[in-house]
């Protein structure tokens, strides 16, 4: 079966699925997410949930075997946070915190929320196994083309991944943070393509993903020169379940065009 990444003794070396789009020389921000998370949850309590995730992508992850680390920095009986890296030629190439929460009753009264306008595909559209991403711009159709989507519309993104790890079903830890490298893509991929890479990526879940399937839809991009914070909700078929948030650099002379 076809995953993103297979395991050299204890290091993990990565497959065609987790290589950069901007460079094959290098791994894509989207499976450093997913290997940082798969570190980040071995330290999740019994009773506790994935809450929040932080990335840090200061530096490449090089297309080489990748290590990764990770430590409990507090366990509470409320919040537990953990902290991961991933090292390469004794270098730190990029790092993560998550905070693990407890779950519990919610407290009397009501609160403000926006009406869940979320598109979704007719099931079946994707395989639960693994499958190409369908894509969404504006108000047409669903498509695997990415050609009819570069355009300046709002984007949304459907996918069903593959296992992160040969030999390890993908967690649905691991599936929302891989997905949520993916703001970048759904946010900054523009009439020209996409010109922006992200130095970073928070993603935060009030539950975890039911199913095999995800959407990403973006909500909002603000920029300036050549810096470019996009936001964007991460759902599942019973709604939403999750922000994501991207902080890009301009990358214009290397300008990815998916129309090609």
């Amino acid at each position: 079966m076809v995953s993103f990444f297979t395991r050299r003794g204890d290091l993990l070396v990565a497959e065609e699925l987790a290589v950069s789009h901007w460079t094959p020389t290098q791994v894509g921000g989207h499976a450093v997410c997913g290997l940082l998370a798969r570190s980040l949850e071995t330290h999740c309590p019994a009773g506790f949930v994935p809450a929040r995730m932080t990335v840090d992508l200061f530096r490449p992850v090089l297309n080489a075997p990748i290590e990764v680390r990770s430590e409990v920095v507090r366990q509470g009986t409320r919040i537990t946070v953990a902290d991961a890296s991933i090292v390469q030629d004794d270098q730190v190439r990029a790092r993560a915190s998550a905070a693990f929460l407890t779950t519990g009753p919610e407290p009397a009264g009501r609160m403000w929320s926006p009406e869940a306008d979320l598109p979704v595909p007719s099931e079946g559209s994707v395989s639960p196994y693994g499958a190409p991403p369908l894509f969404k711009s504006g108000d047409r159709e669903w498509t695997h083309d990415f050609a009819a989507n570069q355009n300046a519309d709002r984007k949304t993104s459907w996918h069903s991944l593959p296992p992160l790890v040969d030999g390890e079903p993908i967690s649905p830890f691991q599936r929302a943070a891989v997905l949520g490298d993916t703001t970048n893509h759904v946010c900054h991929w523009g009439s020209h393509g996409a010109g922006y890479i992200n130095t970073d990526m928070t993603l935060t879940l009030s539950r975890l993903p039911v199913g095999y399937e995800l959407g990403l839809r973006a909500d909002n991009t603000v920029t300036s020169e050549g810096i470019s914070i996009g936001t964007a909700t991460l759902y599942d078929r019973t709604g939403p379940l999750g922000t994501c948030v991207v902080t890009a650099l301009s990358n214009g002379r290397r300008q990815i065009d998916f129309a090609r």
